[in-house]
């Protein structure tokens, strides 16, 4: 694709050196490595009374002292902003600014910018996301001095799969608000509303639904509440921030076995063993492919409206 490689590194460069990105890095990886710091001391006191334990490097990342949230946490809170501080101003800045259409007077085709664009995006959260893993796996060898397993490894490797492309589906998200968008301001406010939306209001929309539908009083039997439950978590998983801490709990906590309510009767007799990766990821395969899937159909409208998009000079 002509012109591809020009634009994907041209905007990595501008996405490296510009200030919003270095702020928010700087923001996550402080608070990831003092949570780590915190989380740390805790675990050296569980590995003093059971030092067989399983899994105890990937505490590094799950732990809490309950004071700060695990590192995880941060990622989830902090990763969907830098997905859309890197993608809220990236066609209407240039269409303002009038270079939109002085680039494609160059033999250039639309699709090599969006696709550029998106793919510059992609790499700079993955380069960040494997930079803060990193820095807090050593910060965690040394504070702990125990060293991560190979199916640890694996697992952090899902996680920061799974990272990437949850704030890819951000980027995507950004970038056709500024598309279908011609103010900065207006896109900004548009995902940044949509994320405080998805992050925060859904929960109470889903318990007021749930209530509604099915209530729940003190003389509920436990097959209605379950239903109940039920029925939150599902409306609650049309947000993708739901299905990334389903997906990334899993994937990160061995020791998670289900992600809805069971019965008491439905665990008695089980022995509480971690699962091993394969039916982990069997559990969280939903989760993984509907946050792909949307991903990609972001990605997809933007891609279609900025090739149907009117451009002056």
């Amino acid at each position: 694709m002509p012109g591809l490689r020009a634009v994907f590194w041209k905007e990595l460069s501008d996405h490296m050196g510009s200030r919003r990105f270095l702020i928010l890095f700087a923001i996550i990886g402080l608070a990831g490595l003092w949570a780590t710091y915190v989380a740390a001391q805790s675990i050296r006191g569980e590995l003093a009374q059971s030092p067989e334990s399983r899994f105890v490097f990937l505490q590094v990342f799950t732990a809490s002292s309950g004071l700060l949230p695990p590192f995880t946490s941060f990622v989830g809170f902090f990763g969907p902003l830098i997905g859309l501080a890197l993608g809220f101003d990236a066609i209407n800045r240039e269409m303002a600014e009038g270079t939109m259409s002085r680039v494609l007077s160059q033999p250039l085709y639309r699709d090599s910018v969006i696709n550029g664009k998106f793919l510059a995006g992609v790499t700079t959260i993955a380069v960040m996301l494997l930079s803060l893993i990193l820095i807090v796996s050593g910060l965690g060898l040394q504070l702990i001095g125990v060293p991560p397993i190979q199916e640890e490894i694996l697992r952090l490797l899902l996680f920061v799969f799974i990272s990437v492309i949850y704030i890819a589906f951000w980027l995507g998200l950004a970038i056709l608000f500024s598309i279908v968008f011609r103010r900065t301001a207006t896109s900004a406010l548009a995902t940044i509303g949509l994320w405080v939306f998805f992050s925060f209001f859904m929960f109470m929309i889903s318990a007021a639904i749930a209530d509604a539908a099915i209530p729940v009083t003190e003389g509920t039997s436990p097959e209605v509440m379950l239903s109940n439950i039920n029925l939150k978590q599902g409306i609650m998983r049309i947000s993708p921030t739901t299905l990334y801490d389903e997906a990334v709990s899993t994937i990160v906590s061995p020791s998670v076995r289900s992600l809805g309510p069971v019965l008491r009767q439905q665990v008695q007799g089980l022995i509480p063993t971690p699962l091993p990766l394969s039916q982990s990821l069997n559990l969280v395969w939903p989760q993984l492919t509907t946050i792909i899937a949307l991903t990609l159909v972001i990605f997809a409208i933007a891609y279609i409206r900025f090739m149907r998009q009117e451009i002056r000079a």
